[in-house]
């Protein structure tokens, strides 16, 4: 490989759009990044602006290139990750946006899925896309801008508007409007995908009200989708590889053999395994509450995965400091809980907004447990970070339950694995070494090796595996009563009974 070979990668995130240009052997050379604006028209309500979303990655982009240096025919090709179930319709005439699009956390539509469960919706969705039927996925944001736009659902029917998540309206256009398409990680976070038989499905797309002449084509996440116009960079870059967040965080990771897994700690925490060719043995939900996901195909082979969920993670430590001001940094967290040994038997719950994997109960809420008079600044901190990193040992345990493996070690990225105390945390609490990612944020490297795969930057999913060099690996130092954390977590669990009885 020629060490001027470079890849270029776009992370457009929920919060930021960045830009990052990767050499080959993945070492980053230059970084941009543009904050994204956030719009809340309405209780529960969460929108972008999808110009500034184009506005924001396109400056990046030039910027990267520019603070680079490289010339521009070094750079081999351009791959893309994204928040994923955000939706986005624009006219296919002029590529305007019909409205702002509707973020992946946006609830609004959670009376319609409410309808659709009475109706007998659930069952199907279920079952072919492995997912359930919840405001989360884009198929009913599609539908509440087709009802809600005037003449929208008319415009839809006709052949007139393109629907997409944002990796799909990034490639149109970058590539001035020539390809309307998506890979399959994607789609398959739409509740409008059967992943078992790979295609949009007639039956979920009826039930859910979205005309199929909306939809992109659906293809593999390493493979050329297109070239950018000329005009945008000054060459046609080849976009070869396209992947929502957290696949591309498992790519960026080196978590291409079976049994690998990392987690992704932001808002929330995300924890994907590598399960192989192997579809996993469940076809929804598994038995310790996790998900199977198609983790990437390439060269229309199937590797599929395992989703576990921790819905709250550096919300927690966002709390911390916005709302109670008891640390004035994220940063600061690592130091206030590092001026004490232990929490003294302070166990706290981080189920500010309910529990994900595996209890699955959005009735529970965030618990201290153990307060005293002697209860200080440093015990309380200590707490929250060690709560979020019980709430992460569930989800390897979760995650070997469901996939019948040993996870021997786990990998992080995100904001937290950048604190100490925290990973040290997660290692005692998981009883495993913990190997930090060199890349905080392993989803944009997860982007350009898909690209990279399809043009010869790297040869397969051994090589990627062999670039893996954890930035540290830091090795259990206590033991910890997981016991103790079981018992706390129960007590957060059934507070709003009327949300704790939801099915899900």
């Amino acid at each position: 490989m020629s060490p001027t070979r470079y890849v270029l990668a776009i992370d457009q995130g929920t919060t930021s759009s960045r830009a990052i240009l990767f050499d080959s052997q993945a070492r980053a050379v230059a970084l941009a990044r543009r904050d994204l604006k956030q719009h809340y028209p309405a209780s529960g309500w969460v929108e972008h602006d999808p110009e500034d979303i184009w506005r924001d990655t396109l400056a990046a982009v030039r910027e990267v290139i520019e603070r680079s240096r490289a010339p521009i025919h070094d750079i081999a090709a351009l791959g893309i990750t994204n928040q994923r179930e955000t939706t986005v319709i624009w006219e296919r005439a002029s590529g305007k946006p019909v409205s702002r699009a509707i973020v992946w956390q946006d609830r609004r539509t959670a009376p319609d899925c409410a309808a659709l469960k009475a109706a007998g919706a659930e069952e199907p969705v279920r079952r072919k896309t492995g997912l359930l039927l919840d405001p989360y996925f884009s198929a009913t944001k599609i539908a509440w801008i087709l009802d809600h736009v005037p003449g929208a659902r008319g415009r839809a029917e006709r052949g007139e508007l393109a629907f997409g998540t944002v990796d799909s309206f990034l490639l149109w256009r970058l590539t001035g409007g020539r390809v309307h398409a998506t890979d399959v990680t994607n789609a398959s976070r739409t509740l409008l995908y059967d992943i078992h038989a790979q295609r949009w499905d007639d039956e979920l797309l009826a039930l859910l009200r979205v005309p199929r002449a909306l939809l992109p084509e659906v293809r593999d996440c390493s493979g050329v989708f297109g070239t950018a116009d000329p005009a945008l960079f000054g060459a046609a870059l080849p976009i070869a590889g396209i992947a929502g967040d957290q696949q591309a965080s498992l790519v960026g990771q080196g978590c291409t053999r079976p049994g690998l897994a990392k987690v992704t700690f932001g808002t929330g925490g995300m924890l994907d395994l590598c399960a192989g060719a192997a579809r996993p043995a469940f076809e929804q939900r598994g038995p310790a509450g996790t998900f199977p996901i198609v983790a990437w195909r390439r060269g229309g082979a199937i590797t599929w995965g395992i989703e576990a969920v921790m819905l709250s993670a550096g919300t927690a430590v966002e709390w911390l400091r916005d709302d109670l001001g008891v640390i004035a940094s994220a940063a600061e967290s690592d130091d206030v809980a590092a001026a004490c040994t232990d929490t003294g038997d302070v166990w706290f719950v981080p189920a500010l907004l309910g529990l994900g994997t595996p209890a699955w109960d959005f009735g529970a809420r965030g618990t201290f447990v153990g307060l005293t008079r002697g209860t200080g600044r440093p015990e309380i901190v200590r707490a929250v970070l060690e709560g979020v990193a019980h709430r992460g040992a569930d989800l390897v345990e979760s995650a070997e339950a469901d996939g019948n493996v040993k996870i021997s070690s786990l990998r992080v990225d995100g904001g937290m694995s950048a604190n100490r105390t925290f990973v040290q945390a997660l290692a005692d609490a998981a009883a495993r070494p913990v190997e930090v990612s060199p890349v905080l944020e392993a989803t944009t490297l997860g982007a350009a090796f898909l690209a990279g795969l399809a043009t010869g930057t790297w040869r397969d999913e051994d090589d990627i595996a062999a670039t893996w060099r954890p930035k540290v690996v830091v090795e259990p130092a206590r033991r910890v009563d997981r016991d103790r954390w079981l018992a706390a977590r129960d007590r957060a669990t059934h507070w709003v009974q009327e949300l704790s009885t939801l099915e899900f």
